[in-house]
C-alpha cells in the first residue's frame, strides 16, 4: 500500500523543492541552461506584496513530487482564465496518479475563481504529456503561433 499523496496550496518554504523539479523538466524539454530566473525572484513572484503566480503541490512523505504553476492572463474574448505555466511530477514519481490529482486541482480552483478555462502549452513532440492531456478532453490548437519577444535592459 502506498503513501497518501496530499494536494495542497504551495507555500514559499516549497519554493526550492519547486526549482528543482523546474531544472529536473528544463533537462527533459532539451533546454537545461533556458531557466534563469533566481530562487529569490521565483519566491518575491508568487509570495511577494504583488504576486503574479499561485501553485498547487502533490505532496507525499514530505516531499514534493510534483507541482501545477498558474496565473491569471485576460481574454478580450473570454474574460479571465487561468494560464497553466507549469504541471511537473518528478520522473520517478509518474505513473501514480500525480498529474491527474493536480489537473483535477487545478479545475477546481479555476471553479472556486470563477474563470472560464484554462490554457497552456505543450510541446509538440512530448507525446506523454499530449496523452495526458487527453484525457481531460482538452482541444488542442494547431492554428495559433506563439510570438516571443526577450526584453532585457538596454545596452
Amino acid at each position: 500500500m502506498s503513501t497518501p499523496i496530499h494536494i495542497r496550496k504551495a507555500v514559499a518554504a516549497d519554493c526550492p523543492r519547486m526549482m528543482e523539479l523546474v531544472h529536473e523538466l528544463a533537462v527533459y524539454e532539451r533546454a537545461p541552461d533556458e531557466v534563469t530566473v533566481t530562487l529569490d525572484h521565483f519566491i518575491q513572484s508568487g509570495f511577494g506584496a504583488n504576486p503574479v503566480w499561485w501553485a498547487l503541490v502533490a505532496e507525499q512523505d514530505g516531499t514534493i513530487q510534483g507541482f501545477a504553476l498558474y496565473y491569471i492572463r485576460y481574454s478580450t474574448w473570454k474574460g479571465q482564465r487561468m494560464y497553466l505555466e507549469d504541471l511537473i511530477v518528478t520522473e520517478a514519481a509518474r505513473g501514480n496518479g500525480i498529474g491527474a490529482l493536480l489537473m483535477n486541482g487545478l479545475i477546481d480552483e479555476a471553479r472556486e475563481r470563477k474563470l472560464n478555462g484554462i490554457t497552456w502549452q505543450v510541446l509538440n513532440w512530448n507525446e506523454p504529456a499530449l496523452n495526458f492531456y487527453r484525457k481531460f478532453d482538452v482541444r488542442f490548437d494547431d492554428e495559433w503561433v506563439n510570438g516571443i519577444l526577450e526584453v532585457g535592459e538596454k545596452k
